[in-house]
């Protein structure tokens, strides 16, 4: 049974649908900020259509196009996400968030302040669930 096009893919289903081996993908997630599919426990990566159409994008501008990795991240910070992902998907089927409007769409310096952000939110609700776990535990022993 066929996947449904708005489906995750795994890492082997993404990289049979761009044309590149799996430590390709891992590789140009270290060069390219907009890389970023989602990791789950055990690191674990699930590609949405968006990110397998930045992963055509980019196996076509480095292999068919001939540009660089510093071209392409370049190509991204001139001309955005939506520009760059015309090259994975020309005739537009996988619909794009306008730029700064999600995860796939930040820059890279906003990705990273958010992110900071929702850290420290997270370490917040951490310190506060440890503080509750050992309220409780002193109440026990």
């Amino acid at each position: 049974m066929a996947k449904s096009p708005n489906a995750f893919r795994t890492i082997s289903e993404a990289a049979a649908e761009a044309g590149a081996p799996q430590h390709v993908l891992r590789f140009w997630e270290t060069k390219f900020t907009f890389l970023t599919p989602l990791k789950r426990a055990g690191g674990r990566r699930f590609y949405r259509p968006q990110d397998v159409v930045l992963l055509k994008a980019v196996k076509r501008l480095l292999h068919e196009e001939g540009l660089t990795i510093k071209g392409v991240q370049r190509l991204h910070r001139e001309q955005g996400l939506k520009r760059l992902a015309h090259y994975g998907d020309p005739d537009g089927a996988v619909a794009f968030e306008p730029e700064g409007a999600g995860p796939a769409a930040v820059s890279a310096p906003a990705a990273t302040g958010q992110s900071s952000i929702r850290l420290r939110q997270v370490l917040a609700e951490l310190e506060g669930a440890r503080a509750r776990l050992e309220a409780v535990l002193s109440r026990s022993a």
